[in-house]
């Protein structure tokens, strides 16, 4: 199933964005310009990562600094269980993920 979520210019290379799609946050990374998409939960303590910073493949979480990578969803301490990622497509500028 595929939901659009808004243009791809709102994200620009080394920024996130949250979405709300069907009721579960999503979190839409620009690496380099090219898309990933992860929950937006920290699997540690539940926190929100569009709440803390891009740096490279990571997402951060404010709370505690537990990273996420976008591309695998794989977690580091304090957190350990990964989080879920999503393909994303961009067709005519409009950014389309893939649940």
């Amino acid at each position: 199933m595929e939901r659009a979520l808004g243009a791809a210019a709102d994200i620009p290379p080394g920024r996130e964005k949250s979405f709300n799609v069907d009721g579960s946050e999503i979190l839409v990374c620009n690496v380099g310009g090219t898309f990933y998409a992860i929950d937006d939960v920290c699997t540690h303590d539940g926190g929100p990562l569009d709440q803390g910073m891009l740096e490279g493949y990571c997402a951060i979480c404010p709370r505690h600094g537990a990273t996420f990578d976008v591309r695998t969803g794989a977690a580091t301490l304090p957190a350990v269980i990964p989080v879920a990622t999503y393909t994303v497509v961009e067709r005519g500028g409009t950014l389309y993920v893939q649940l």
